[in-house]
């Protein structure tokens, strides 16, 4: 495992809402960065979306399913057999929209972008959040040869609950006790997994230093699971990516500011020893001064090397063709 500590900027949350069919987006986007990942450069914006990108608004994931099972797919403007980084909003279960979308970046360098929602916690309590992201994960794998990707280089990057419910698709590949509904017989493993400072063991949270009681019963994490946290122990257990972990994990990316006043640092210290004493590949993050947020450029490069070291960016078929 190894352990950066970088400089970071602190933001507060913010949660957005959006349309539908395909759109060729030929200038920039109109969509705002999200105050949870704004950028700390002028001049950088990591929701733009390159000239020609194009673009599929609210795809239903599940079939008659609920508002929420909709997916954005964005594509570069030419390419097959992409890599897919899916993008998974944060907003404490409870709020946040696919709607926004900081990983559009991406889609420069030939990687195909999902941005998801999925129902939240005054919707189904959990395990509902992480049955409906597996889904969407089957529904892109199911429909990757309609959108020129390739099903085997899937990776997942979220921040907050977000970054809890990519760590959870990371942990949980080995098992289906998580897969619910339609496309059964296709998998919901992912092949690289990005943690932006996400909960993990819920019954810790409340030992360290925060501006929320997270053991109250109506705190974020306590709605989650539909009962006070420390009573509800059992489903806390279930709710912890570090309860899956294994050696058969994906290679994992794992951020954090050292001053997260909602999220402990301490999470995403458990999770990291958790996946290095399975013998996981990991690299942890801390972004030192950096509170429930942070944005700078070098933290975007971050992301993107790491996808690109685990998923590659050039499409498969053209690495085939050229070793021929």
């Amino acid at each position: 495992m190894r352990t950066l500590v970088l400089s970071g900027l602190a933001v507060p949350v913010a949660l957005w809402a959006g349309t539908n069919a395909q759109t060729t987006v030929d200038s920039q986007s109109t969509q705002q960065p999200s105050a949870i990942v704004r950028p700390a450069e002028v001049g950088f914006n990591p929701s733009v979306l390159p000239e020609g990108a194009r673009v599929f608004r609210n795809l239903s994931y599940v079939t008659n399913g609920h508002a929420r099972h909709k997916l954005d797919l964005y594509l570069p403007a030419a390419g097959t057999n992409l890599p897919l980084v899916v993008w998974i909003h944060g907003g404490a279960w409870l709020g946040g929209s696919k709607e926004l979308c900081p990983a559009l970046f991406l889609l420069r360098d030939g990687f195909a972008v999902a941005s998801i929602n999925y129902r939240l916690s005054q919707h189904a309590t959990f395990p509902a959040q992480l049955e409906d992201c597996k889904t969407a994960i089957r529904w892109l794998r199911a429909h990757a040869r309609e959108y020129g990707i390739d099903p085997d280089r899937i990776g997942v990057w979220g921040v907050s609950a977000g970054g809890h419910l990519a760590a959870l698709l990371g942990t949980t590949g080995g098992t289906t006790e998580f897969d619910k509904g339609e496309y059964l017989t296709v998998s919901s493993r992912v092949q690289a997994v990005c943690d932006w400072f996400g909960p993990t063991d819920l019954t810790q949270m409340s030992k360290f230093p925060s501006d929320i009681d997270h053991d109250a019963p109506d705190s974020p994490e306590s709605r989650l699971l539909g009962g006070p946290v420390q009573e509800n122990q059992e489903k806390a257990r279930r709710a912890n990516p570090i309860t899956y972990v294994s050696k058969d994990a994906p290679p994992f990316l794992i951020m954090h500011g050292d001053k997260d006043r909602l999220v402990p640092l301490n999470q995403s210290e458990l999770l990291a020893d958790a996946l290095k004493r399975a013998g996981v590949q990991v690299t942890f993050h801390v972004i030192r001064g950096a509170g429930h947020g942070f944005g700078a450029k070098e933290h975007f490069e971050l992301v993107r090397e790491f996808f690109i070291a685990q998923l590659g960016s050039e499409p498969a078929r053209d690495r085939t063709n050229a070793q021929k």
